[in-house]
């Protein structure tokens, strides 16, 4: 008999493992190799021109032939993405590196997600998504954030060794994502079963875009949710390095960047609680406290431009957890993965734009 709540803390276990790593402060750690902030932006580029590539394929991948697969494949590309990491020598082997982290996200986002709303859907508890999706955020950002409390270490023990231990949790997360029930997509079309694999896939992709083409609303979401989540992500990526350079000590920068983090922790918890708060408010809100972190970075106060760190991932993820829930609401099964990668694909064409630029403007101020 199928049990939702072991399918979504299976679910749970995997996103922790998949977040909880030595080189959560990647940028940190580039930086400790001699690479410059350009440099570093344009490996952020790679990551997100990989994912531009991949982030629909994927989607619609799961959705044809099944979330739980492609969780799997995505979990095998981590594990390769950590090899070329700790044979790479250059620029180009470290963008290979991250590219392949990006092509394990792709195949991963949109499949968990889907899954995690089908399986809820299934027990008929799907009201019960908002609840999931905040206790996403808060593992990704409370594991993210002991990820990057452990940069220190990292840089002692090497980042070849880092790398090999996130070999080792993607073992033990292959083997509980082996253990997932496999939830099939309601299907509501008029196109028979048996059709060919390319002919599912193309006919997925269609009635997604269809879907976004009559739902201009669910796109506006999207995109919107889009920016605020760059700006945001960019900021916490570079002050990485710029607290440093501010004058942190490096004992304190872990702790900075963790505190940093649970603001994360505190938006998602919040969005619990602003359920009846209008969708508009919360995203101007939202918005406004992002600006006010950019803000703050440019002070040059170590303290001042942790709590704009702080600040702007409590904004960011409130907001997330509002924008997902309302948009799954609105998403049919069958293409649901589809769309969550469309979302995704909305974010990368945003950071390609911002990452090199950020990394100017950051090296700049």
């Amino acid at each position: 008999m199928f049990k939702i709540k072991n399918q979504i803390g299976k679910l749970y276990a995997s996103s922790v493992l998949s977040n909880l790593s030595l080189t959560g402060a990647w940028v940190a750690i580039l930086a400790a190799r001699g690479f410059s902030l350009p440099e570093i932006g344009l490996a952020e580029t790679a990551y997100h021109v990989a994912s531009l590539l991949t982030e629909i394929p994927s989607g619609t991948l799961a959705d044809v032939f099944g979330r739980k697969r492609m969780l799997i494949i995505s979990t095998l590309i981590h594990m390769l993405a950590g090899v070329v990491m700790i044979v790479s020598n250059d620029l180009f082997m470290v963008c290979l590196s991250i590219a392949l982290y990006a092509v394990c996200d792709s195949f991963a986002s949109g499949s968990g997600d889907a899954l995690a709303y089908d399986s809820l859907k299934s027990a008929g508890k799907e009201s019960e998504y908002d609840r999931y999706e905040s206790n996403q955020l808060i593992i990704y950002r409370l594991f993210g954030g002991i990820s990057t409390l452990c940069a220190g270490f990292a840089l002692i023990i090497g980042y070849r060794m880092a790398y090999a231990t996130g070999i080792v949790t993607c073992l033990i997360q292959l083997g509980i994502l082996l253990s997932l029930k496999e939830i099939h997509a309601e299907k509501t079309g008029q196109e028979p079963v048996a059709i060919s694999p390319m002919k599912a896939l193309f006919g997925c992709f269609r009635d997604s875009l269809r879907f976004l083409k009559t739902e201009t609303k669910a796109f506006f979401l999207m995109m919107s949710n889009s920016l605020v989540g760059a700006a945001d992500i960019l900021l916490l990526f570079f002050l990485q390095a710029k607290l440093p350079a501010a004058g942190i000590s490096g004992e304190w920068l872990g702790p900075a960047l963790l505190l940093m983090q649970l603001g994360g922790i505190i938006g998602a918890k919040m969005a619990l609680r602003l359920r009846n708060c209008s969708y508009r408010g919360i995203f101007l809100a939202a918005a406004g406290l992002v600006f006010a972190g950019i803000v703050l970075e440019h002070t040059g106060i170590p303290l001042l431009m942790t709590v704009g760190g702080l600040i702007a991932a409590l904004a960011d993820d409130a907001l997330q957890v509002r924008t997902n829930t309302r948009l799954q609401n609105m998403f049919p099964s069958e293409y649901r993965a589809t769309l969550i990668s469309i979302e995704c694909f909305s974010f990368s064409v945003i950071m390609i734009v911002l990452s090199p630029l950020a990394g100017f403007f950051f090296s700049v101020w």
